[in-house]
């Protein structure tokens, strides 16, 4: 499929990965990686520190440049030099481990600023769009308020409402609980399971197993660059089949 074609929707895997290669110098982080998450799935992804899942979500939406391979969105080969990226980056949700959100500007503010300057609407559109999202996460009574005078969890609860005004076609996760208090987790876990119960296609890298099987349709286990073990999580979970994935599991379940 050429780059220009865009694909009906529903009938490519959202995201397909195909032989990834990333050097950093002589390091090589990923080597050679095969990967796909169907529209409407939602993919956990973990791991120990430095097995490279961080490196492949941030390479789906070329935040980082791969050496070698595909990356396809919705059919679209995104490191085809022809290829928007800007237009393909749009239907793509990311939410980070910290938050990033803009200090100097209100909540309602940081959620209208890139619906304006990128996807082009009017200020009453955005505003319309912005509090129906911070409703969605619990925060309609923090329009007003500046990130400095929210909790943790509420600044991710706000990241995750601005990614979703750009109304986007799949949603990365990069461990977006892993720099909060473990008493604010579950607020965030809990606005990320409904996304996933309404359909939002999800790439998850997590330390979280409890979500991974709850809410997982498949879980990816990644060691050294390169996917170890993959499947149902209940399966990966309660009985994993290779042998570093056993290990890594018994010292974090």
């Amino acid at each position: 499929m050429t780059a220009s074609v865009q694909p009906e929707p529903g009938s490519l895997p959202a995201i397909e990965v195909r032989g990834l290669h990333k050097h950093y110098g002589r390091h090589e982080v990923l080597k050679g990686i095969d990967f796909h998450v169907a529209a409407g799935q939602v993919v956990c992804v973990i791991g120990p520190s430095g097995s490279g899942k961080s490196t492949l979500l941030r390479c789906v939406n070329r935040l980082e440049e791969p050496s070698a391979g595909e990356i396809l969105i919705e059919g679209v080969d995104i490191c085809d030099r022809k290829v928007d990226l800007d237009e393909v980056r749009s239907r793509i949700g990311m939410v980070f481990q910290q938050f990033n959100l803009f200090p100097h500007l209100s909540v309602l503010k940081n959620l209208t600023l890139a619906q304006r300057s990128v996807r082009g609407r009017g200020k009453d559109e955005a505003v319309r769009i912005a509090r129906q999202n911070l409703a969605k996460v619990g925060l309609s009574e923090k329009e007003s308020a500046y990130p400095a005078h929210l909790s943790g969890g509420q600044q991710q609860r706000v990241a995750i409402a601005r990614a979703l005004s750009m109304n986007p076609d799949m949603m990365l996760f990069d461990e977006p609980t892993s720099a909060l208090d473990p008493e604010l987790v579950g607020d965030v876990l809990g606005v990320m399971k409904d996304l996933a119960q309404e359909g939002m296609t999800m790439m998850v890298v997590t330390h979280e197993m409890g979500f991974a099987r709850e809410v997982g349709d498949k879980l990816v286990f990644m060691d050294g660059g390169v996917v170890v073990e993959e499947g149902l999580p209940v399966d990966v979970l309660s009985n994993p089949q290779h042998e570093r994935t056993q290990s890594f599991l018994s010292k974090v379940l």
